[in-house]
């Protein structure tokens, strides 16, 4: 039934692909991944034109999803999902929500997967929407960028490229989260001995020596 949907999908194209990715964020188990690579096989010149209309498709379906998460909750994605998927994201984000996205929009999870637990956790949608919009588009512009560079001999390249962008971007992308948490916590640490220090000058005045 899937390939039947994504054969019907591969005969518009863009439009298609755009359709796909933005189910793909909603309720469609099949990444977009897939479609992209067919389309881009049949013509790697419209591979930039495509991977911008998956990406936009993506971007677009990411609040729905977070919506479905807000309004139903876990129990839609049980019976959707796979049980692992859901436990594995939920401890991802438990630990680290902006970096369970980032590392969501590589790996195999299905990225509908995180904008449903976004929902169902609270998690802020427009720190959703930036961190979904620099994993997505890191992913499908890779891909677009190698069909688009060398053809269809891109095909070999793109098989493992969620594991080469999960080597190499992904640790980037921690680090810098990483420096940012740390980078705000001395700052925060640094405001209240500030203030404590004002208090005190404030409330002991300073002692005068007396005179003769």
């Amino acid at each position: 039934m899937f390939q039947d949907v994504l054969d019907f999908l591969m005969r518009f194209g863009p439009w298609g692909l755009f359709i796909h990715a933005f189910l793909d964020a909603v309720i469609f188990p099949i990444p977009a991944f897939f479609l992209q690579v067919s389309l881009s096989l049949l013509h790697p010149s419209t591979a930039l034109w495509l991977a911008t209309a998956g990406f936009i498709g993506c971007l677009l379906g990411t609040p729905i999803g977070y919506l479905i998460g807000k309004l139903l909750g876990k129990s839609v994605l049980y019976k959707i999902l796979k049980k692992e998927w859901i436990d594995a994201a939920t401890d991802r984000f438990q630990k680290n929500g902006e970096a369970a996205i980032l590392v969501g929009s590589f790996t195999p999870i299905p990225f509908k997967v995180f904008t449903i637990l976004s929902g169902c956790l609270n998690f802020p949608l427009w720190r959703l929407m930036a961190y979904a919009a620099i994993g997505r588009a890191t992913k499908f512009y890779v891909v677009g960028i190698l069909f688009y560079l060398y053809g269809r001999s891109a095909e070999g390249m793109v098989k493992n490229v969620s594991l080469y962008i999960f080597i190499i971007a992904v640790p980037l992308l921690l680090a810098g989260l990483y420096w940012n948490r740390r980078r705000k916590r001395k700052r925060n640490e640094a405001i209240p001995s500030e203030a404590a220090a004002a208090l005190t000058d404030a409330v002991i005045p300073d002692q005068q020596t007396p005179t003769a």
